[in-house]
C-alpha cells in the first residue's frame, strides 16, 4: 500500500527568505530565522480601530470596504434624529456635509462617494416623524430626490451604488403603526414596489445588491429568519445560530456575508456573536472586541468594518475592523 511519505516525501523547503507569493497550504523553513512559516487561511478577527466623532446608535452606513465608508444619520439617545455625516479612511473618521434630514433607524446602501439615505424617524414613539425622504450622497454632498412609497422606520438596505438599491420591512404608518414586509427597488430615479418579504419584521439587517440580497434577523418570530433575494422573490433558508435584531452586516452578495452584534430576541442582553454566511448556512466566527446593538455595519465577508451602536443604555462610537483570508503563521513546539 502507497503510504503517505512515498506521496507526498518528507521535505519542506528551505529558504533564506519568506516566499514573496505562497500560495495557501505551502510550509517552508526560513532559515536565516531558523523557524518553520506556513500559509494558512485565516477565518478574520476583529481589531479596534478610530472611533466615530459622534456616538450614535441606529444609524446607517455605505462601504464595500473596511477602508473607505461613509456613516450617517442615528441617535446619541432617546432623542430626536441626527443628520451627522462621517467619513471613514481606514484610520480615522471626520465630519462632512449632513444629510438634509436628521433621522435614525434609516436605511442605507451604496460606497463611500456614492450612496443612498432612505427612511428613518425623526423623534421616538412611533408613529412620529416616521419618514419616506431619500438622499443620495455624491462624495460631497447629500441631494434629496424622490421618496419611497412607504414611509417607514427599521427598514433595511442593500446595494453597492446609488443608482440600484432594495428597501424592505421596517415599521411603517399604518395607523396606528405595523411592523411591514414591504420591499422597493431604487433604479436611481425612482422607487417601485416589488414582491414583499415572507415574514414582516423591523430592525433587520440586510446586504448584497438590489438582484443578490440577503435579509436577515429582525425583530420577528423566531428573529433568526434569513431570506434570500434573487432579484424577483425572497425565499426563506436556514435561520441565523443567534436569534436577535438591531445587527450589523457586511457583504456584496448573498452567497457570503457576515452578521454581527446585536440584541436578544426577548432578551436586554446585547452580544458580540458573529457569524459567517456561505450561502447555504450560518457559522459562529469571531467575536466583536465592543459588546453592543444599533450598530452599522458594510464592507464584504473578509473585510468589514462595525461602526457605533449602544451598549446598554450608551450610545457608542466603537469602530472594528473585520480582516480574513490567507494569513503567514509560524509553527512552533506545542
Amino acid at each position: 500500500m502507497t503510504t503517505y511519505k512515498e506521496i507526498r516525501g518528507t521535505n519542506i523547503e528551505a529558504v533564506a527568505s519568506d516566499p514573496s507569493n505562497p500560495v495557501e497550504g505551502q510550509v517552508w523553513y526560513n532559515t536565516t530565522t531558523n523557524v518553520v512559516k506556513g500559509l494558512i487561511n485565516n477565518i478574520g478577527s476583529w481589531a479596534t480601530s478610530g472611533n466615530l466623532n459622534t456616538a450614535r446608535g441606529n444609524l446607517s452606513s455605505s462601504g464595500i470596504t473596511n477602508t473607505a465608508a461613509l456613516a450617517f444619520g442615528g441617535a446619541e439617545g432617546p432623542a430626536t434624529g441626527k443628520n451627522e455625516t462621517e467619513l471613514y479612511n481606514g484610520t480615522s473618521w471626520t465630519e462632512v456635509n449632513n444629510l438634509n434630514t436628521a433621522r435614525y433607524l434609516l436605511g442605507g446602501a451604496g460606497t463611500q462617494t456614492a450612496a443612498l439615505a432612505f427612511g428613518g424617524q425623526m423623534s421616538p414613539g412611533p408613529p412620529t416623524g416616521l419618514h419616506d425622504e431619500t438622499e443620495t450622497w455624491n462624495g460631497t454632498n447629500w441631494t434629496e430626490v424622490n421618496n419611497l412609497n412607504t414611509a417607514r422606520a427599521g427598514l433595511a438596505g442593500a446595494g453597492i451604488n446609488n443608482t440600484a438599491a432594495l428597501a424592505f420591512g421596517g415599521d411603517a404608518p399604518v395607523p396606528p403603526t405595523a411592523t411591514v414586509a414591504v420591499t422597493e427597488l431604487w433604479n436611481g430615479t425612482n422607487w417601485t414596489e416589488t414582491t414583499d418579504l415572507n415574514t414582516a419584521r423591523e430592525q433587520l439587517t440586510g446586504t448584497g445588491t438590489s438582484t443578490s440580497a440577503l435579509a436577515f434577523g429582525g425583530k420577528a418570530s423566531p428573529g433568526a429568519l434569513t431570506e434570500i433575494w434573487n432579484g424577483s422573490n425572497w425565499t426563506e433558508v436556514n435561520d441565523l445560530g443567534t436569534a436577535r435584531y438591531a445587527l450589523g452586516g457586511s457583504g456584496i452578495t448573498n452567497t457570503a456575508v457576515l452578521a454581527f452584534g446585536g440584541n436578544k430576541q426577548g432578551d436586554a442582553g446585547n452580544v458580540t456573536f458573529t457569524e459567517s454566511w456561505n450561502g447555504t448556512n450560518w457559522t459562529e466566527i469571531a467575536d466583536l472586541n465592543v459588546q453592543r446593538y444599533q450598530l452599522t455595519g458594510c464592507g464584504t465577508s473578509a473585510s468589514a468594518l462595525a461602526s457605533g451602536g449602544r451598549a446598554g443604555n450608551t450610545a457608542s462610537a466603537s469602530t472594528e475592523e473585520f480582516d480574513s483570508g490567507p494569513a503567514t503563521v509560524t509553527f512552533g513546539i506545542s
